[in-house]
């Protein structure tokens, strides 16, 4: 039954192990550099590096100017790094672990452990966004639009670090293509993180571009952080239904209708308002 299944490979989530070190009476280490933080510090990097294109482009600003320079980009970066570690750490504890909170509270900054949320981290970019608008005097939705469009780069990076873990795999599967994850059972299962990757990264970032560099996006503030919300969600609730759900989370909400699933319907919500909204106002050129 199982004849076409694909064995996981043997993949090392340790990037780079150095130590212990001693230093006289003193011991050093031992340092490990996991795949999954570098996943997180080639997104935030890349997406940094790709934010600062973006506002040094002058014809997708054009006739006006971007409203922030390259250099808000660096401290923006910052900001957003602070919003997915606390906001990513704190969802995760919050929609699927609360039990957490007062059975073992010293584990919720243990983010060494695992245990992080695309939509927590998301509300925590938010937030710190609005905070980066407020105190730089920058348009809020311009800030979003520009975050949005470099968002893919690190959800492409991190799913791929999901798989190399073993972890977040899909529902058993008979396709030919289904994995046997050490740890989910003899199943072949859907490698849903690699899916992700590749919609909710690559195939979104495409997107996301088109609209920015071929149909102006940029020019219409919101529409590119809308087209974000939109596809992603539309992205992750079909998903939900191939991948396997959290096995803490409540026995409710472990069938088809998934945390993932409730979580991302708003996004779509709010996604289609600013698409609408934004559409509906003159692009500069006309105002």
């Amino acid at each position: 039954m199982f004849e076409a299944a694909i064995q996981f490979p043997n993949l090392d989530p340790v990037a780079l192990s150095l130590g212990p070190v001693e230093l006289g009476t003193l011991t050093l280490g031992p340092f490990q550099l996991r795949w999954y933080a570098l996943a997180y510090i080639a997104g935030l990097l890349l997406g940094w590096r790709y934010i600062v294109s973006l506002l040094r482009t002058e014809r997708l600003w054009a006739p006006a100017k971007a409203p922030m320079s390259a250099q808000d980009a660096d401290d923006l970066l910052f900001w957003a790094t602070l919003g997915v570690i606390i906001g990513g750490r704190l969802g995760y504890v919050l929609f699927y672990k609360p039990d957490m909170l007062w059975l073992s509270p010293l584990e919720v900054p243990a983010l060494w452990r695992g245990g992080m949320s695309f939509h927590g981290g998301l509300i925590g970019v938010g937030l710190a966004l609005l905070w980066f608008s407020r105190t730089r005097k920058t348009p809020l939705l311009t800030v979003f639009d520009v975050a949005a469009a470099a968002t893919p780069i690190g959800l492409c990076f991190g799913r791929i670090a999901n798989f190399i873990n073993g972890e977040l795999w899909g529902r058993p599967t008979t396709a030919p293509w289904g994995v046997i994850f050490p740890g989910a059972g003899p199943a072949p299962r859907h490698p849903s993180q690699l899916y992700e990757s590749l919609l909710e990264g690559l195939v979104l970032f495409i997107v996301l571009r088109i609209a920015t560099h071929s149909f102006d996006s940029l020019k219409r503030p919101g529409l590119t952080a809308g087209i974000f919300l939109v596809g992603y969600g539309l992205v992750r609730a079909s998903l939900e239904q191939v991948r396997e759900p959290d096995a803490h989370m409540p026995e409710a909400l472990r069938g088809y209708v998934t945390m993932g699933l409730l979580l991302s319907l708003p996004m779509i919500l709010g996604g289609a308002w600013l698409i609408r909204r934004a559409l509906r106002l003159p692009p500069p050129a006309s105002a």
